[in-house]
């Protein structure tokens, strides 16, 4: 029996799989399926091999008519996951508020606590000297013309390939390689030198690190790393914070320390986003007990879409053109006149505003260059306030960062891909806990019923 709060009575023992099976009258496998979707809870004992199941959450479902498929029409895949919760315009990691953890921690100290449970004050990730030259090599040997995300697609490839103990799945070596992947990909990018395209900046610094990876213009960031702390050229490819790493792939600007805040914040804020379209196709492949790398290329593969990683980018050029135009109303009739959608609002876990849109709105509000922008994004918002479906949600916000300082358009879409990796990371880590091959949804056949003549 269980109590007022929930809890087993402690005298009922618990069920097999194959006992749950059986109840139920479907394979092993289905009763997975079940856990996958959030139909039935599964609970792994001490010294145990298997999982368990109460039972009468087993015979409710089977009252509930559990012989039938669970992914049958209108069904929602439901997966378990101790990571993100968005609940009333607000999105918290492990419980915690996400904005609470960009203003007070750095991209990689919440990714260590995110796959860890421990707060790593002023951890660095470094990358190998295997996985690094290998990267850049692939990466240089791109044409020209080659974007970030392809770019990145190759490194996260070239990576495996230099890492023989890839295969190992064991909780110690994926955090290893998380911590050294990560680093590896920004490192692979080509530095964006003024005058220069990206393929010929990233020719000139192949090889050991560059002294371009620290603070620019004199900056200190808000952990004390200035331009008179710099490291030494041969670390600073590798040792300093991941943001001012991240910061030299993106732009020629001079780096500043608001707009520093503004990028490592945005990092913290984009590590997950509960089961995102490349979050699920991550953990579709760590059920396969694919390892780090090539799940990660699972999420790069999604993220590619128009309708995901890109959205950033389609915000970016909107606030362009709409400082171009001096007006956010002539901008937004034109997008509605042609049948699309107001890029940066909206989001459908969000009846409000995007709670990280707030955050970075607010950072942005010490960015002095980020004003024009700034000002641009508003007039959007208040051209279309009277569609309160339409707040304005984090794509906006990081178009507001990337114009500001000289980015690309394509500029969002690196920012997004390099720190939804954490959060892949932390979902592999939970897939991999979990039976294998669970997420196994059931097709429904809607082609000609057999038999039919052989063509």
């Amino acid at each position: 029996m269980t109590d007022h709060d929930g809890a087993q009575d402690p005298d009922e023992r618990r069920l097999s799989t194959r006992e749950a099976a059986d109840r139920l009258g479907v394979k092993p496998e289905t009763v997975y399926a079940y856990v996958s979707r959030g139909q039935l809870t599964s609970r792994r004992e001490p010294g145990g091999r298997g999982s368990t199941f109460d039972p009468k959450e087993v015979d409710a479902l089977a009252r509930r008519g559990g012989r039938r498929e669970p992914s049958g029409a209108g069904s929602e895949l439901a997966v378990r996951t101790g990571i993100t919760l968005i609940d009333r315009d607000h999105c918290y990691f492990r419980g915690v508020d996400t904005s609470e953890l960009a203003a007070h921690h750095s991209y990689e100290e919440v990714a260590e606590w995110l796959w860890t449970g421990e707060m790593r004050r002023g951890i660095r990730f470094t990358a190998p000297h295997d996985a690094l030259t290998a990267a850049r090599r692939a990466v240089d040997a791109l044409p020209a013309h080659t974007g970030p995300m392809d770019r990145l697609q190759v490194a996260v490839i070239a990576a495996a390939a230099a890492d023989p103990l890839r295969f190992d799945l064991s909780e110690r070596a994926v955090l290893d390689t998380a911590r050294t992947l990560i680093p590896t990909l920004v490192a692979a990018l080509p530095r964006r030198a003024a005058g220069r395209p990206p393929a010929q900046a990233g020719a000139e610094e192949a090889g050991a690190g560059r002294a371009g990876d620290e603070l620019g213009a004199g900056g200190r960031r808000a952990d004390g790393l200035g331009a008179a702390d710099k490291p030494a050229p041969e670390l600073a490819a590798d040792d300093g914070p991941l943001a001012p790493r991240l910061w030299s792939r993106l732009t020629s600007e001079p780096a500043d320390p608001p707009s520093l805040r503004v990028l490592d914040a945005a990092l913290v804020l984009l590590i997950d986003h509960d089961l995102a379209a490349s979050t699920l196709a991550v953990r579709v492949a760590a059920s396969a007990r694919a390892h780090p790398y090539a799940i990660v290329s699972a999420g790069f593969g999604a993220l590619d879409g128009a309708l995901h990683g890109a959205a950033s980018g389609l915000a970016h050029r909107m606030l362009l053109e709409v400082l171009d135009r001096g007006s956010a109303a002539a901008v937004v009739a034109d997008h509605l006149r042609a049948g699309r959608r107001v890029p940066g609002l909206g989001h459908p876990l969000y009846p409000g505003e995007d709670p990280r849109a707030r955050a970075l709105f607010a950072l942005l509000e010490d960015v002095p260059r980020a004003r024009p922008a700034l000002q641009a994004a508003r007039d959007v918002i208040t051209t279309t306030a009277r569609h309160k479906e339409w707040r304005a949600n984090v794509d906006l916000a990081l178009a507001v960062l990337t114009v500001a300082t000289g980015m690309p358009a394509e500029a969002g879409e690196t920012i997004f891909a390099v720190a939804r990796t954490a959060g892949w990371i932390a979902h592999a880590l939970e897939e991999y806990d979990e039976p294998p091959l669970r997420m196994r949804p059931s097709g429904q056949y809607s082609g000609p019923r057999p038999p039919q003549p052989l063509p």
